[in-house]
């Protein structure tokens, strides 16, 4: 499930395993109480939250996460650790109060297994938007998590602190591109597209823009 949160309509997951009721959120946005909400009600046994980069919409509600379960493990690429407790880079000096995020409990880079929940999530760098941005791949279930890297139609920004045009457009067509065409991809904004999809109609990605 997904719920789509705070003023830049960001989308913040709950992927649990139905027989075990275990599960992680991806990209903890704000209004943190609707997705702790929902964890509590549906019983899910929280295991980690997986960060796909350290833009303030995707990680307003992490302390209050950890806070409500501490034995949730955090995983995000060390290359936005600086990222983490600076205002200025992840885009929180607009609010009050910023958010500042202590470290993750795991640091995650390119071609690394996540084994949770009876899933295995595994990493693929994207960066561009930001310097570490990562995706999370889903082979079983055929879905990956692109957070700002990969919309439906467009791709992410680079003109904030570490963006990078020509890394994100790289990793993209090297990366994930290379998933399989059937690939449902679940961005941080937007409604859901595929891999072919993207492969096909981009304009970001087959020169036409």
């Amino acid at each position: 499930m997904y719920m789509v949160l705070g003023p830049f309509m960001t989308n913040t997951y709950i992927v649990y395993n139905e027989k075990n009721m275990e599960g992680l959120v991806v990209d903890p946005s704000f209004t943190p109480e609707h997705y702790i909400r929902a964890i509590k009600d549906k019983n899910i046994k929280l295991k980690a939250i997986l960060l796909t980069h350290a833009h303030v919409d995707h990680m307003a509600g992490m302390n209050k996460l950890r806070q409500e379960f501490p034995g949730a493990l955090m995983y995000m690429d060390k290359r936005d650790q600086p990222f983490l407790r600076d205002p200025e880079r992840n885009l929180s000096y607009m609010f009050s109060p910023s958010v500042k995020v202590e470290d993750a409990d795991i640091w995650i880079k390119q071609g690394d297994e996540i084994k949770t929940c009876g899933l295995t999530f595994h990493v693929i760098d994207s960066a561009g938007h930001t310097p570490g941005g990562v995706s999370y791949y889903e082979k079983g279930e055929g879905i990956v998590f692109t957070g700002d890297s990969l919309f439906q139609g467009s791709i992410g920004r680079t003109d904030f602190p570490g963006g990078n045009l020509k890394m994100l457009v790289g990793n993209i067509k090297k990366n994930l591109l290379s998933l399989p065409p059937s690939t449902v991809v679940l961005s941080g904004h937007g409604g859901q597209t595929s891999i072919g999809a993207e492969d096909r109609t981009n304009p970001f990605l087959n020169g036409g823009f």
